[in-house]
């Protein structure tokens, strides 16, 4: 499941696509929002939601994966 980027939240910072190991938001260009271009290549680390400094970015978690997932320490909430 890739990641859920807020339209309304969403500065064009691009932080996320910086931590992306797996090149999801290639091709998003600063100052827009961002794109998720390979949703099949994302690998679930919460990377672009950690670095999110407007919490933009939701990740939904395959069911297999939540034993590894973790908490967004400045929130506290999970995603959904």
């Amino acid at each position: 499941m890739p990641p859920v980027v807020d339209k309304e939240l969403c500065t064009g910072c691009l932080e996320c696509a910086e931590a992306c190991q797996c090149d999801v938001y290639f091709g998003s260009a600063r100052g827009e929002e961002a794109r998720v271009t390979y949703p099949d290549e994302c690998w679930h680390c919460n990377a672009c939601v950690f670095v999110c400094p407007e919490g933009a970015i939701k990740l939904r978690i395959p069911l297999p994966m939540m034993v590894l997932y973790q908490e967004r320490p400045d929130t506290g909430t999970r995603a959904p």
